[in-house]
């Protein structure tokens, strides 16, 4: 099996390293199984030749029509943070052997995948229109606002669509590449996870900042202001747009077109937030957590964790940092 592995000037480094180091080290545990998935060589690629990264570290790599023909074709993340830098890369005119390259890999039927803001990429070629798909979460209002074909969720870790494989940030490069391996097979996936230290991950929504997602947008911020003014109470948006100055129905559309959620999803990924943020810092009892953030009870709050952020109270006392 050929994987190329697309590299570009201000590749992120950790991200490009964990795609590598996985792959590379799955192949070479395949011969401790009994029946091991056929080997397979990994490739960076670039339309550029070499390329340094974002760290400003030199890759060797291969153009694209010299390397061996693709069976999968990655994409890392670059090392942009902001969202304006990231969004004039991708719309540059040096990116259009890049973009062409995927655009011609999916109509050849080459699976694709990428992490981090290498999704951006993906989404630019236009290869993720209609597609279900994730990405780095706090950049998932400008790449909702960009790409709106795109079905984005940016709560899940992995994004699965027909043929293409899209991640979260920055370490999801760990679960992209696990999750490449477990294609070949499950066996070596879980044995490559157990020698790297590699955890079990669905969501990225207990990493996810409300704060800095509402941001993005006036209307939408001053509503996340709101709801934790009126953390304890319940939900009224008539109460919230009148506060506001708007109408529901605006409210309503604000919230959609930035977030990609409704108002009340929104306002229970705030109370879940502050709730972690209060079993992971207090000593308080659970329904007490549960009350301060408008739950009637801990056994809803306990479900609402599992459900939305993938934990538990109890896993979150137990990240408390240690006192002095």
């Amino acid at each position: 099996m050929e994987i190329s592995v697309l590299v570009a000037d201000g590749t992120f480094d950790s991200g490009l390293a964990a795609v590598l180091d996985v792959l590379r080290t799955a192949d070479e545990l395949r011969d401790e199984l009994r029946r091991p998935p056929p080997p397979w060589r990994v490739t960076c690629v670039s339309p550029h030749g070499p390329v340094r990264t974002a760290a400003g570290h030199l890759v060797e790599a291969v153009a694209p029509e010299v390397a061996p023909a693709p069976d999968l074709l990655v994409v890392p993340g670059v090392g942009h943070k902001r969202p304006e830098p990231l969004l004039a890369w991708v719309d540059s005119p040096e990116r259009k052997p890049t973009l062409d390259l995927l655009r011609e890999a999916r109509a050849g039927g080459v699976p694709l995948a990428a992490a981090c803001t290498g999704t951006f990429l993906l989404a630019e070629s236009g290869v993720l229109d209609g597609l279900p798909a994730t990405t780095s979460w706090w950049l998932s209002p400008h790449f909702r606002r960009r790409y709106p074909e795109v079905a984005l969720d940016e709560t899940r870790m992995l994004a699965r669509a027909p043929g293409i494989t899209t991640a979260g940030a920055a370490t999801a490069h760990l679960d992209l590449a696990l999750s490449l391996v477990r294609d070949a097979g499950p066996a070596l996936a879980d044995l490559t996870a157990r020698y790297l230290l590699i955890d079990a991950r669905t969501t990225q929504a207990g990493y996810a900042v409300p704060t800095h997602l509402a941001r993005t947008d006036p209307t939408v911020g001053a509503f996340e202001r709101w709801i934790r003014d009126h953390l304890d109470q319940p939900l009224r948006i008539a109460d919230a747009a009148h506060a506001l100055g708007t109408s529901e129905r605006t409210l309503q559309r604000a919230v959609d077109r930035v977030l990609g959620v409704s108002p009340l999803r929104f306002t229970q990924r705030i109370r879940l937030d502050q709730a972690a943020h209060l079993l992971r810092t207090t000593t308080l009892p659970t329904d007490a957590v549960a009350r301060r953030v408008g739950y009637e009870n801990a056994t809803t709050l306990s479900t609402l964790l599992r459900e939305r952020l993938g934990t538990t109270p109890g896993r979150l006392r137990r990240q408390a940092l240690p006192s002095d």
